[in-house]
């Protein structure tokens, strides 16, 4: 009897102990890739510059694993673009990041001017690899969702949505993709249950934003004041070839006038009449005044012209400038950059 009970009792727990690693097997199948990241990141030896723009992205432990499992690189020559030339970049524009074979590869900015777009890049990138690491049916479901948001963000925002259509090329998919990353990192205002998401991988998403408003706020003031000296020019250019053209019109009239004023008192046709020489000397007087102060006048005006057209010239190179900073088509050849 005693012998039958210990067989019972063995089978019992020879059965537990089964179940037990099916569970346990289950669960590491299910977080196969939270395991995975896990040990990716901590047998990463960061470089000084990756632990700090990691800290400034200030990244919760989950962003943190994410975004050292993707063993992040920091370059500055054409390194960068060989490790990101499989990437589609739609957008036609300088390609500052990718997301590529499950690595995340950053093009190194140094001007002072555009201080945040790496971190903001990074964070952007960073998303994608939480977007990737999605399950399919939890993506999908996801992505729908997002669809659904944006339809309602961009009627509110047309910045958002002219944002948006660089990427109108990609699939559904892609496209959704790229909104993830861009709704987290250029958007301040977002529904509860997306903050909710990107609150797992950000402390304070707000700071990444903020980084992206000052650089991008930049280009976006350059332009608008480019677009505004443009139209002053215009003006200015229309305003001063109407009044030259009238200035020279009066001028040519009075010169006329003048010459048969001249001839007239060589005649000596105001001999008897003194009043009428001295009216029409007179008016005449106050014809050259007038027409001196036009020309100093519409010599301001080209003077204005000339002040514009050297700030619109100036705004040209500072924009030259900045969008050389972030070519990285202009890298040069070489390895990476000193970490």
């Amino acid at each position: 009897m005693a012998t039958g009970r210990r067989r019972v009792l063995a089978r019992i727990g020879w059965t537990i102990a089964t179940v037990l690693i099916l569970i346990l097997a289950f669960g590491a199948y299910v977080n196969r890739q939270q395991i995975s990241d896990r040990i990716t990141a901590a047998g990463f030896d960061a470089p000084p510059a990756i632990t700090a723009l990691a800290d400034r992205l200030n990244l919760t432990d989950a962003g943190s694993i994410v975004f050292f499992a993707t063993q992040p690189t920091l370059e500055s020559s054409q390194h960068f673009n060989d490790q990101c030339s499989r990437v589609d970049h739609v957008d036609g524009g300088h390609v500052l990041g990718c997301f590529s074979d499950g690595n995340i590869h950053l093009f190194e900015v140094t001007d002072e001017r555009l201080d945040g777009i790496v971190e903001v890049t990074a964070a952007h990138e960073l998303l994608h690899a939480v977007h990737a690491r999605m399950g399919e049916s939890e993506r999908q479901e996801f992505d729908r969702r997002l669809e659904r948001e944006y339809e309602v963000l961009a009627q509110n925002d047309p910045a958002l949505e002219a944002r948006m259509q660089v990427y109108e090329g990609l699939s559904r998919s892609g496209f959704a993709n790229e909104l993830h990353s861009v709704l987290g990192t250029e958007v301040a205002e977002l529904p509860d249950w997306l903050e909710e998401h990107y609150a797992r991988w950000f402390e304070d998403r707000s700071q990444i934003v903020g980084l992206f408003n000052d650089y991008h706020g930049l280009f976006v003031a350059l332009q608008q004041e480019a677009d505004a000296l443009t139209a002053e020019l215009e003006a200015i250019r229309a305003d001063v070839e109407q009044r030259n053209a009238a200035y020279s019109a009066a001028v040519d009239a009075f010169n006329a006038d003048a010459r048969e004023f001249k001839r007239r008192n060589e005649n000596f046709e105001f001999s008897s009449n003194v009043d009428e020489f001295n009216r029409i000397m007179n008016d005449l007087e106050q014809r050259r005044v007038a027409l001196d102060a036009e020309l100093a006048a519409i010599q301001a005006e080209v003077a204005k012209f000339d002040e514009k057209r050297a700030r619109l010239e100036e705004i040209g190179q500072t924009s030259a400038d900045l969008d050389q900073q972030i070519d990285s088509g202009l890298a040069p050849p070489g390895d990476r950059a000193e970490e």
